[in-house]
């Protein structure tokens, strides 16, 4: 029986590196596969239509959703380099700090992608250079499914809510980011220790993306030449050897700096959307950094709410007593207690 898994994506997918990245780390064995041609055939029934998708090598069942599959990875190779610190307390902000990540921070990737003119050149044709291959049509072909690519996701901006009113926001959260991991991250420093956590994937994979793309590059390299460094390493982190921060360690200036910025960004807007959603609105509508910020109500996101509240609940009276001054500190525990 083969042990190996098939990871099936796309290299401008923030959330198809980040898995890759998880699977590098943990070496669990595995082929990439871009997703187009007869792979894109293949999975055309998968649902919902999403990447990464990975096929288990047991059942050759599909799994989608990148977070989710790193924890049933967690579930199926319990003992190979877990990305899961030992501590409860500390896998709790690793798993805030992985959302934050995957459902704030990517505000940022797909704003600078899409928002600028140059990225937006840059990246229809580097996606359709992925999804159209040589065989299917050449030059054409690519320019063609260039323009339907941008055409369609410029058209989703206010949807997710990349708008000129938000901009003010995203932007500075992609600067804060920046600020907190650029005197912190190097080879070996991760935000929990000497090894990599769940945490510092969530951010990898938004950041790989704008470490790529012309204005978050220039960005990245001009106020955080570091995390740039950082992020090539993360790509790959199969040799690396570490250990997890023990529990009386003061927790670290990074971290406590990423949970403010949760705490003024993503933690009330969750909260706003929840409202937003229980009160049938068409509209969430608050203040970041002294700007406005509006966009349509999510249910994934009242989920993802849901989820963190569930978890913080479900902590022993130690491990919340030992979080509960960090989180009043950062502007993060109104919002979870």
């Amino acid at each position: 029986m083969t042990t190996t898994y098939r990871l099936i994506g796309g290299l401008g997918s923030p959330y198809t590196m980040k898995l890759r990245a998880i699977m590098r780390y943990r070496r669990l064995p595995h082929v990439f596969e871009m997703r187009n041609g007869k792979v894109k055939e293949e999975v055309a029934h998968v649902r919902p239509q999403l990447i990464p998708m990975l096929q288990l090598p047991d059942s050759k069942e599909w799994r989608v959703d990148s977070t989710p599959i790193a924890m049933e990875l967690e579930q199926r190779h319990p003992n190979e380099r877990s990305i899961i610190p030992d501590d409860e307390a500390t896998a709790f902000l690793s798993a805030l700090i992985e959302d934050f990540g995957d459902e704030w921070l990517t505000k940022a990737m797909f704003h600078y992608r899409w928002y600028y003119a140059a990225d937006r050149d840059y990246a229809m044709h580097w996606i359709a250079a992925d999804q159209v291959r040589a065989a299917d049509g050449g030059a054409h072909a690519r320019q063609q499914f260039a323009e339907q690519i941008c055409e369609r996701q410029v058209s989703r901006m206010a949807l997710v809510g990349c708008t000129d009113e938000n901009r003010p926001a995203i932007e500075r959260t992609y600067e804060l980011v920046l600020d907190a991991l650029s005197p912190y991250v190097a080879f070996g420093a991760f935000l929990f220790g000497s090894r990599p956590a769940l945490a510092d994937f969530g951010l990898f994979g938004q950041l790989k993306t704008l470490s790529d793309d012309p204005t978050g590059q220039q960005v990245m390299r001009q106020r955080a030449q570091t995390v740039s460094h950082w992020v090539r390493q993360v790509d790959d982190l199969s040799g690396i050897e570490g250990e997890w921060r023990t529990q009386d360690e003061p927790v670290p200036p990074v971290v406590t700096q990423l949970l403010a910025v949760c705490g003024q960004t993503y933690l009330p807007f969750l909260a706003a959307n929840a409202q937003a959603q229980m009160d049938g609105a068409e509209e969430v509508r608050l203040e970041i950094f002294d700007h406005p910020f509006a966009q349509a109500p999510f249910a994934y996101q009242a989920k993802c709410y849901s989820k963190l509240r569930s978890q913080f609940e479900k902590l022993s009276t130690g491990a919340r007593q030992r979080l509960e001054p960090v989180l009043e500190a950062t502007d993060c525990l109104k919002w979870l207690a």
